[in-house]
């Protein structure tokens, strides 16, 4: 086997021959008349016009015969067999192609249809030119990309060579697609709020921070568009929701990736309780157009089932079914962390007792929950941006939707009193000064905001990456974000 260089080097020569031949071998333009994909759909028209077809795309295999040679071009996923014989297209064109080009050269090629003796759609190529020359072999000459990281740091590559990677992407762009849709045609109006934000809120955790030379201020990639998407309603707006990116200073696992995508949606006079509705008619309408024509599909070996109603149990109720805490309201802050060491869980800094709750539901109830369910009621500390439930103040209007293991959404009733919003923000400011990272800085535009009078309202934040990972059946985040951040090779 020969060793890159020597590869390198030899395509290099045939590089120089295409130019020799062809004078610009990367040319700006071409004379592309039909797609593949449309050549293959109306291949029946052409074969009886006899209309002369133009078609560009990538070698994917090449059989020589004499003075004839056949070859697949590949465009978008599609591939036709192209068929070049000495005699149409000239002694000199033919032995430039079959001495120059290989397996990955992009090239333009120019017949009419053409079927084979054994029935096969070709393109009888009365003239053809190169487009790109491909200077590095394509990996399937080694039987493909197989090294997991390599595929994430080479996704050229990657798509290149798997076609099921490919189909796990357009299955995402499809999913967006069916969301912009979904919401679109519910009323929601879309629109974009800062990436760059003075201070970091909306969300507990950890900002990546910059500085702007010019205002010569210190500014944060944001965490989550809540706190701006809540002064639309202010402002008027009923009905609001984003896509797009949000950047959290955390750790890289299978669900988690400091770089990913939301979705954030709020609407007006309605509550959590509403949402749980809303949010069973969109997984069931995504997920149609996804591609998951049925409302059962299957998640790593688990069949999964959309039917409505979805399940739905409290957050304590929870923890006291899997977690098998019977106590779990009552328990001292001792006996929960004893709960966690027992569990193998590692408390850092001085937690308190709702972090440490929520550190047990993370390992003890949310890898049980397969089949689509709200777990509600979560408690206040957790969640300082929700209303707290009339009945228990201890308790917030909240809920999180699980499928398959995966927190896909965080729901809630919105906080509107700006007064007990100021009170949550301080409490986060107390567990900031005590180190945590990650607990809310105080937000005084925010608060001004809201003394002008936010109505009563609801909102939620859908993680489009997991969403993802559910309906295309993968395991780790990274095989559904097209380019994770990944440690330097070096």
């Amino acid at each position: 086997m020969s060793s890159l260089d020597d590869i390198r080097s030899a395509r290099l020569k045939k590089l120089a021959l295409l130019k020799e031949a062809f004078g610009e071998v990367y040319p700006a333009r071409t004379s592309r008349s039909h797609s593949v994909d449309d050549f293959l759909k109306k291949f029946s028209q052409f074969l009886r016009s006899k209309k002369k077809v133009t078609l560009a795309g990538r070698i994917r295999s090449l059989r020589t015969h004499g003075g004839a040679t056949f070859a697949d071009l590949e465009e978008e996923n599609k591939r036709v067999q192209v068929f070049l014989r000495r005699e149409d297209i000239g002694e000199k064109p033919y032995a430039i192609f079959t001495d120059a080009v290989d397996v990955g050269d992009i090239v333009e090629c120019t017949g009419r249809a053409y079927m084979t003796k054994r029935k096969e759609h070709t393109l009888l190529v009365t003239h053809w030119r190169p487009l790109a020359k491909t200077l590095r072999p394509l990996p399937e000459k080694w039987h493909g990309l197989q090294d997991v990281e390599e595929r994430y740091r080479t996704r050229a590559l990657d798509l290149l060579s798997n076609e099921s990677v490919r189909a796990i992407f357009a299955r995402r762009a499809k999913i967006i697609t069916a969301l912009r849709a979904y919401f679109d045609g519910l009323g929601f109006f879309e629109v974009e709020t800062p990436v760059l934000q003075a201070l970091a809120g909306g969300a507990a955790a950890r900002p990546f921070q910059t500085h702007h030379n010019a205002l010569a201020i210190d500014l944060y990639l944001r965490i989550a568009p809540e706190l701006y998407l809540k002064r639309l309603l202010v402002g008027g707006f009923s009905r609001v929701y984003e896509i797009g990116r949000n950047f959290r200073n955390e750790g890289i696992d299978v669900t988690h990736n400091p770089e990913f995508t939301m979705l954030e949606a709020y609407v007006l006079y309605e509550d959590y309780t509403w949402l749980m509705g809303f949010i069973e008619a969109m997984m069931e309408k995504i997920a149609k157009s996804a591609g998951i024509a049925k409302k059962e599909f299957s998640y790593q070996g688990k069949s999964i089932s959309l039917k409505r109603p979805f399940k739905r149990i409290s957050f304590y109720e929870a923890l006291k079914r899997y977690a098998l805490l019977s106590n779990v309201e009552t328990m001292p802050k001792n006996e929960l962390i004893i709960a966690a060491k027992r569990l193998g869980l590692t408390l850092e800094g001085e937690p308190g007792e709702a972090e440490i709750l929520e550190s047990i539901f993370r390992k003890s109830v949310r890898p049980y929950l397969t089949q689509p369910t709200f777990v509600f009621d979560w408690p206040r500390e957790i969640l300082p941006l929700t209303k707290q439930k009339e009945k228990n103040p201890k308790l917030v209007e909240s809920f999180q939707l699980y499928i398959g293991g995966l927190e896909l959404v965080k729901a809630f009733s919105e906080l509107n009193d700006p007064e007990e919003q100021r009170r949550r923000f301080l409490e986060q400011d107390e567990q900031r000064q005590r180190g945590n990272e990650e607990a809310a800085p105080i937000d005084e535009d925010f608060l001004k905001n809201l003394e002008y009078g936010m109505p009563p309202s609801a909102g939620f934040g859908l993680g489009i990456d997991r969403l993802t990972l559910l309906f295309t059946d993968m395991h780790n985040i990274r095989d559904v974000i097209l380019f994770p951040i990944l440690r330097p090779e070096n």
